[in-house]
Protein backbone atom coordinates (compact mmCIF):
# COMPACT_ATOMS: atom_id res chain seq x y z
CA UNK A 1 0.00 0.00 0.00
CA UNK A 2 1.38 3.40 -0.98
CA UNK A 3 1.68 5.90 1.86
CA UNK A 4 2.27 9.61 1.73
CA UNK A 5 5.90 9.02 2.71
CA UNK A 6 6.52 6.47 -0.03
CA UNK A 7 4.73 8.72 -2.51
CA UNK A 8 7.12 11.54 -1.66
CA UNK A 9 10.11 9.25 -1.99
CA UNK A 10 8.92 7.96 -5.34
CA UNK A 11 8.39 11.47 -6.66
CA UNK A 12 11.87 12.54 -5.59
CA UNK A 13 13.49 9.53 -7.21
CA UNK A 14 11.73 9.78 -10.56
CA UNK A 15 13.54 11.41 -13.43
CA UNK A 16 11.67 13.86 -15.61
CA UNK A 17 10.53 12.27 -18.86
CA UNK A 18 12.18 13.80 -21.90
CA UNK A 19 9.85 15.39 -24.41
CA UNK A 20 9.97 13.91 -27.90
CA UNK A 21 8.10 15.03 -31.00
CA UNK A 22 5.13 13.01 -32.12
CA UNK A 23 5.73 10.78 -35.11
CA UNK A 24 4.79 12.30 -38.43
CA UNK A 25 4.73 11.53 -42.12
CA UNK A 26 6.31 14.26 -44.22
CA UNK A 27 6.06 16.70 -41.33
CA UNK A 28 2.43 15.81 -40.61
CA UNK A 29 1.29 14.36 -37.31
CA UNK A 30 -0.23 10.92 -36.98
CA UNK A 31 -3.13 10.87 -34.50
CA UNK A 32 -5.07 8.44 -32.33
CA UNK A 33 -8.78 8.39 -31.47
CA UNK A 34 -10.41 6.92 -28.36
CA UNK A 35 -13.93 5.54 -28.74
CA UNK A 36 -16.86 4.12 -26.79
CA UNK A 37 -17.71 0.48 -27.52
CA UNK A 38 -21.43 1.06 -26.82
CA UNK A 39 -21.48 3.50 -29.76
CA UNK A 40 -19.73 1.14 -32.15
CA UNK A 41 -16.11 1.97 -31.42
CA UNK A 42 -13.76 -0.97 -31.92
CA UNK A 43 -10.94 0.36 -29.73
CA UNK A 44 -8.20 2.98 -30.03
CA UNK A 45 -7.99 3.96 -33.69
CA UNK A 46 -4.89 5.03 -35.57
CA UNK A 47 -5.36 8.09 -37.80
CA UNK A 48 -2.33 8.15 -40.13
CA UNK A 49 -1.42 11.50 -41.68
CA UNK A 50 -2.20 11.83 -45.39
CA UNK A 51 -1.12 15.11 -46.94
CA UNK A 52 -2.89 17.85 -45.04
CA UNK A 53 -5.43 15.40 -43.66
CA UNK A 54 -5.77 11.96 -42.12
CA UNK A 55 -7.17 8.55 -42.91
CA UNK A 56 -8.82 6.08 -40.53
CA UNK A 57 -6.58 3.13 -39.78
CA UNK A 58 -6.94 0.02 -37.66
CA UNK A 59 -8.39 0.00 -34.15
CA UNK A 60 -6.67 -1.75 -31.26
CA UNK A 61 -9.36 -3.92 -29.57
CA UNK A 62 -7.23 -4.19 -26.42
CA UNK A 63 -7.79 -0.48 -25.87
CA UNK A 64 -11.57 -0.14 -25.83
CA UNK A 65 -13.52 2.62 -24.05
CA UNK A 66 -10.52 4.96 -23.86
CA UNK A 67 -12.08 8.30 -22.93
CA UNK A 68 -8.91 10.35 -22.37
CA UNK A 69 -5.14 10.19 -22.31
CA UNK A 70 -1.86 12.10 -22.22
CA UNK A 71 1.60 11.37 -23.57
CA UNK A 72 5.11 12.24 -22.43
CA UNK A 73 8.29 10.95 -24.02
CA UNK A 74 7.98 7.24 -24.84
CA UNK A 75 4.93 6.77 -22.59
CA UNK A 76 1.20 7.18 -23.06
CA UNK A 77 -1.29 7.12 -20.18
CA UNK A 78 -4.90 6.20 -20.99
CA UNK A 79 -8.05 5.76 -18.92
CA UNK A 80 -10.63 3.07 -19.66
CA UNK A 81 -14.02 4.50 -18.74
CA UNK A 82 -15.96 1.76 -16.99
CA UNK A 83 -17.16 0.76 -13.56
CA UNK A 84 -14.01 -0.12 -11.63
CA UNK A 85 -12.05 1.85 -14.23
CA UNK A 86 -8.46 1.27 -15.30
CA UNK A 87 -5.36 3.37 -15.90
CA UNK A 88 -3.23 1.95 -18.71
CA UNK A 89 0.36 2.90 -19.48
CA UNK A 90 1.42 2.00 -23.02
CA UNK A 91 4.19 2.72 -25.47
CA UNK A 92 3.43 4.51 -28.73
CA UNK A 93 2.79 1.22 -30.50
CA UNK A 94 -0.03 0.44 -28.04
CA UNK A 95 1.78 -2.21 -26.00
CA UNK A 96 0.35 -2.20 -22.46
CA UNK A 97 3.17 -1.74 -19.96
CA UNK A 98 1.04 -1.24 -16.84
CA UNK A 99 -2.63 -1.80 -16.01
CA UNK A 100 -3.81 -0.42 -12.64
CA UNK A 101 -7.15 0.41 -11.03
CA UNK A 102 -8.09 4.02 -11.74
CA UNK A 103 -9.09 4.61 -8.14
CA UNK A 104 -12.81 4.75 -8.85
CA UNK A 105 -15.58 4.38 -11.40
CA UNK A 106 -15.72 5.81 -14.91
CA UNK A 107 -12.39 7.65 -15.17
CA UNK A 108 -12.72 10.47 -17.69
CA UNK A 109 -9.65 12.71 -17.44
CA UNK A 110 -5.93 12.36 -16.75
CA UNK A 111 -3.08 14.85 -16.36
CA UNK A 112 0.71 14.88 -15.87
CA UNK A 113 2.61 17.44 -13.86
CA UNK A 114 5.36 19.48 -15.54
CA UNK A 115 8.16 17.46 -13.94
CA UNK A 116 6.66 14.26 -15.29
CA UNK A 117 6.78 12.40 -12.00
CA UNK A 118 3.15 12.57 -10.88
CA UNK A 119 -0.05 11.67 -12.71
CA UNK A 120 -3.65 12.41 -11.69
CA UNK A 121 -6.89 10.71 -12.75
CA UNK A 122 -10.45 12.02 -12.32
CA UNK A 123 -13.08 9.32 -11.73
CA UNK A 124 -16.50 10.70 -12.60
CA UNK A 125 -19.04 8.32 -11.07
CA UNK A 126 -17.21 7.76 -7.78
CA UNK A 127 -16.15 11.40 -7.36
CA UNK A 128 -12.56 10.39 -6.66
CA UNK A 129 -9.12 11.57 -7.74
CA UNK A 130 -6.18 9.18 -7.86
CA UNK A 131 -2.55 10.39 -7.73
CA UNK A 132 0.12 8.07 -9.13
CA UNK A 133 3.85 8.57 -8.58
CA UNK A 134 5.78 7.60 -11.69
CA UNK A 135 8.95 5.50 -11.51
CA UNK A 136 10.86 5.36 -14.81
CA UNK A 137 7.59 6.45 -16.41
CA UNK A 138 5.51 3.62 -14.94
CA UNK A 139 2.62 4.42 -12.55
CA UNK A 140 2.92 3.12 -9.01
CA UNK A 141 0.00 2.33 -6.65
CA UNK A 142 -1.94 5.56 -6.13
CA UNK A 143 -3.18 7.72 -3.30
CA UNK A 144 -6.97 8.08 -3.74
CA UNK A 145 -9.05 10.94 -2.38
CA UNK A 146 -12.84 11.28 -2.48
CA UNK A 147 -14.65 14.57 -3.00
CA UNK A 148 -17.61 15.71 -0.95
CA UNK A 149 -20.59 17.77 -2.02
CA UNK A 150 -23.78 17.84 -4.05
CA UNK A 151 -25.76 20.32 -6.13
CA UNK A 152 -29.41 21.19 -6.73
CA UNK A 153 -29.74 19.24 -10.00
CA UNK A 154 -31.03 15.91 -8.66
CA UNK A 155 -30.37 14.05 -11.91
CA UNK A 156 -26.74 15.14 -12.29
CA UNK A 157 -25.59 16.38 -8.88
CA UNK A 158 -26.77 13.91 -6.27
CA UNK A 159 -23.11 13.03 -5.57
CA UNK A 160 -19.66 14.41 -6.41
CA UNK A 161 -18.46 13.82 -9.97
CA UNK A 162 -14.80 14.60 -10.65
CA UNK A 163 -14.59 15.55 -14.33
CA UNK A 164 -11.17 17.17 -14.90
CA UNK A 165 -7.74 17.29 -13.28
CA UNK A 166 -4.77 19.54 -14.01
CA UNK A 167 -1.52 20.73 -12.48
CA UNK A 168 -0.63 24.40 -12.20
CA UNK A 169 2.34 25.48 -14.34
CA UNK A 170 4.57 25.63 -11.23
CA UNK A 171 3.44 22.18 -10.04
CA UNK A 172 2.42 23.61 -6.66
CA UNK A 173 -1.21 22.49 -6.94
CA UNK A 174 -3.36 19.92 -8.64
CA UNK A 175 -6.91 21.12 -9.31
CA UNK A 176 -9.95 18.94 -9.87
CA UNK A 177 -13.19 20.23 -11.36
CA UNK A 178 -16.23 18.51 -9.86
CA UNK A 179 -19.54 18.75 -11.72
CA UNK A 180 -21.63 17.18 -8.98
CA UNK A 181 -20.29 19.31 -6.13
CA UNK A 182 -20.26 22.60 -8.10
CA UNK A 183 -16.67 22.99 -6.93
CA UNK A 184 -13.05 23.18 -7.99
CA UNK A 185 -10.91 21.37 -5.43
CA UNK A 186 -7.20 21.97 -4.86
CA UNK A 187 -4.50 19.55 -3.76
CA UNK A 188 -1.44 21.42 -2.40
CA UNK A 189 1.74 19.61 -3.46
CA UNK A 190 4.60 21.67 -1.99
CA UNK A 191 5.22 19.18 0.80
CA UNK A 192 5.13 16.21 -1.57
CA UNK A 193 2.23 14.76 0.40
CA UNK A 194 -1.27 14.28 -0.97
CA UNK A 195 -3.71 15.51 1.62
CA UNK A 196 -7.46 15.87 1.53
CA UNK A 197 -8.85 18.20 -1.15
CA UNK A 198 -9.63 21.79 -0.17
CA UNK A 199 -12.19 24.06 -1.82
CA UNK A 200 -10.54 26.37 -4.35
CA UNK A 201 -13.72 27.80 -5.89
CA UNK A 202 -17.48 27.40 -5.61
CA UNK A 203 -19.50 27.61 -8.80
CA UNK A 204 -23.01 29.05 -8.79
CA UNK A 205 -25.42 26.38 -7.55
CA UNK A 206 -26.40 24.03 -10.34
CA UNK A 207 -23.80 25.34 -12.82
CA UNK A 208 -22.04 21.98 -13.07
CA UNK A 209 -18.42 22.93 -13.87
CA UNK A 210 -16.85 20.40 -16.25
CA UNK A 211 -13.48 21.32 -17.79
CA UNK A 212 -10.88 23.98 -17.08
CA UNK A 213 -7.87 25.54 -18.84
CA UNK A 214 -5.03 27.59 -17.38
CA UNK A 215 -3.97 30.72 -19.25
CA UNK A 216 -0.47 30.09 -20.66
CA UNK A 217 1.10 33.28 -19.24
CA UNK A 218 -1.38 35.01 -16.90
CA UNK A 219 -2.59 33.93 -13.41
CA UNK A 220 -6.03 33.01 -14.78
CA UNK A 221 -8.18 29.96 -15.22
CA UNK A 222 -11.19 29.45 -17.48
CA UNK A 223 -13.97 26.99 -16.66
CA UNK A 224 -16.82 25.75 -18.83
CA UNK A 225 -19.96 24.85 -16.90
CA UNK A 226 -21.80 21.92 -18.45
CA UNK A 227 -25.21 22.61 -16.93
CA UNK A 228 -25.26 26.42 -17.05
CA UNK A 229 -23.46 26.61 -20.44
CA UNK A 230 -21.14 29.41 -19.39
CA UNK A 231 -17.49 30.36 -19.60
CA UNK A 232 -16.22 31.60 -16.23
CA UNK A 233 -12.97 33.56 -16.05
CA UNK A 234 -11.17 33.04 -12.74
CA UNK A 235 -8.33 34.98 -11.11
CA UNK A 236 -5.82 32.53 -9.63
CA UNK A 237 -4.54 33.23 -6.12
CA UNK A 238 -1.18 32.23 -4.63
CA UNK A 239 -2.85 29.76 -2.26
CA UNK A 240 -4.36 27.77 -5.13
CA UNK A 241 -7.83 29.28 -4.85
CA UNK A 242 -9.75 31.24 -7.48
CA UNK A 243 -12.03 34.26 -7.50
CA UNK A 244 -14.62 34.93 -10.20
CA UNK A 245 -13.76 37.71 -12.63
CA UNK A 246 -16.43 37.32 -15.33
CA UNK A 247 -19.12 34.96 -16.62
CA UNK A 248 -20.13 34.74 -20.29
CA UNK A 249 -22.71 32.57 -22.03
CA UNK A 250 -21.39 29.91 -24.39
CA UNK A 251 -24.62 30.02 -26.41
CA UNK A 252 -26.00 32.66 -28.79
CA UNK A 253 -28.40 35.25 -27.38
CA UNK A 254 -31.97 34.03 -27.39
CA UNK A 255 -31.16 30.39 -28.09
CA UNK A 256 -33.44 28.21 -25.95
CA UNK A 257 -32.66 24.61 -26.88
CA UNK A 258 -31.00 21.99 -24.70
CA UNK A 259 -27.22 22.07 -24.66
CA UNK A 260 -24.30 20.94 -22.50
CA UNK A 261 -20.86 22.53 -22.62
CA UNK A 262 -17.98 20.07 -22.92
CA UNK A 263 -14.35 20.85 -23.74
CA UNK A 264 -12.12 23.95 -23.59
CA UNK A 265 -8.68 24.83 -24.96
CA UNK A 266 -6.48 27.93 -25.29
CA UNK A 267 -3.79 28.50 -27.92
CA UNK A 268 -0.18 28.72 -26.75
CA UNK A 269 -0.05 32.49 -27.28
CA UNK A 270 -3.06 33.11 -25.04
CA UNK A 271 -4.89 34.88 -27.85
CA UNK A 272 -7.77 32.49 -28.59
CA UNK A 273 -10.03 30.27 -26.49
CA UNK A 274 -12.29 27.53 -27.84
CA UNK A 275 -15.19 25.71 -26.14
CA UNK A 276 -17.63 23.10 -27.44
CA UNK A 277 -21.41 23.02 -27.07
CA UNK A 278 -23.20 19.66 -27.26
CA UNK A 279 -26.81 20.13 -28.33
CA UNK A 280 -26.22 23.50 -29.92
CA UNK A 281 -23.50 21.51 -31.73
CA UNK A 282 -21.05 24.34 -32.10
CA UNK A 283 -17.60 25.58 -31.22
CA UNK A 284 -17.63 28.93 -29.42
CA UNK A 285 -14.56 31.01 -30.26
CA UNK A 286 -13.35 33.76 -27.92
CA UNK A 287 -10.69 36.41 -28.41
CA UNK A 288 -8.52 36.91 -25.33
CA UNK A 289 -7.27 40.43 -24.58
CA UNK A 290 -3.85 41.16 -23.09
CA UNK A 291 -5.38 41.03 -19.61
CA UNK A 292 -7.15 37.75 -20.37
CA UNK A 293 -10.63 39.20 -20.89
CA UNK A 294 -12.65 36.84 -23.10
CA UNK A 295 -14.85 38.29 -25.86
CA UNK A 296 -17.05 36.07 -28.00
CA UNK A 297 -15.86 36.21 -31.61
CA UNK A 298 -17.76 33.42 -33.34
CA UNK A 299 -19.98 30.37 -33.17
CA UNK A 300 -19.32 27.78 -35.83
CA UNK A 301 -21.30 24.61 -36.48
CA UNK A 302 -19.28 21.57 -35.37
CA UNK A 303 -20.25 19.66 -38.52
CA UNK A 304 -21.67 16.73 -36.58
CA UNK A 305 -23.59 15.79 -33.45
CA UNK A 306 -22.38 16.13 -29.85
CA UNK A 307 -18.85 17.65 -29.97
CA UNK A 308 -17.43 16.06 -26.83
CA UNK A 309 -13.77 16.88 -27.53
CA UNK A 310 -11.55 18.78 -29.96
CA UNK A 311 -7.83 18.90 -30.67
CA UNK A 312 -6.09 22.16 -31.58
CA UNK A 313 -3.02 21.63 -33.81
CA UNK A 314 -1.38 25.02 -34.00
CA UNK A 315 1.55 24.04 -36.22
CA UNK A 316 -0.79 23.32 -39.12
CA UNK A 317 -3.57 25.75 -38.13
CA UNK A 318 -6.23 23.07 -37.69
CA UNK A 319 -8.93 22.21 -35.19
CA UNK A 320 -10.26 18.63 -35.17
CA UNK A 321 -13.64 18.05 -33.51
CA UNK A 322 -14.67 14.64 -32.13
CA UNK A 323 -18.45 14.38 -32.60
CA UNK A 324 -19.50 11.55 -30.30
CA UNK A 325 -23.06 10.81 -31.43
CA UNK A 326 -22.55 11.19 -35.17
CA UNK A 327 -19.32 9.18 -34.95
CA UNK A 328 -17.09 11.46 -36.97
CA UNK A 329 -14.17 13.84 -36.77
CA UNK A 330 -14.54 17.16 -38.60
CA UNK A 331 -11.62 19.42 -39.53
CA UNK A 332 -11.50 23.22 -39.35
CA UNK A 333 -8.90 25.77 -40.39
CA UNK A 334 -7.88 28.24 -37.67
CA UNK A 335 -5.67 31.34 -37.52
CA UNK A 336 -4.51 33.50 -34.65
CA UNK A 337 -7.05 36.25 -35.23
CA UNK A 338 -9.24 35.27 -38.20
CA UNK A 339 -12.48 33.31 -38.22
CA UNK A 340 -12.55 29.53 -37.84
CA UNK A 341 -13.48 28.01 -41.20
CA UNK A 342 -14.94 24.58 -41.97
CA UNK A 343 -13.31 22.20 -44.45
CA UNK A 344 -14.85 19.29 -46.35
CA UNK A 345 -12.65 16.82 -44.44
CA UNK A 346 -14.54 14.26 -42.35
CA UNK A 347 -13.33 11.03 -40.77
CA UNK A 348 -15.75 8.25 -39.83
CA UNK A 349 -14.79 7.10 -36.31
CA UNK A 350 -17.72 5.43 -34.46
CA UNK A 351 -18.18 6.62 -30.87
CA UNK A 352 -15.20 9.00 -30.98
CA UNK A 353 -14.64 10.88 -27.70
CA UNK A 354 -10.92 11.67 -27.61
CA UNK A 355 -8.11 12.68 -29.96
CA UNK A 356 -4.38 13.01 -29.44
CA UNK A 357 -1.09 13.08 -31.28
CA UNK A 358 0.25 9.57 -31.87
Amino acid sequence: MTTRRTLLAGMAATATLAAVPARAQGGRLDLIAGTYARLGGQGLYKLPARGRGWSVGAADPALKDISFGVSRGPMRYLVRESAAGRLLATDHQGKILADLPSGGDDPCHVALNRRGNLLAVANYSSGTVAMYPLAAGLPQPPIVRRHKGTGPNKDRQSAPHAHWVGFTPNDRFCHSVDLGADTIFAYPLDSGEIGEPVVAWRAPAGAGPRHMAYHPTLPLGYVVTELANTLVTLDAQADGSFTTRATTSLLPPGWTGQSQAAHIAIDSAGRRLYASNRGHNSIAVFDLAEDGTATLAQHIDCGGNWPRFFLLIEDSGQLLVANERSGDVTVFDVTVDGPVRPTPARLAVPGVVFLDKA
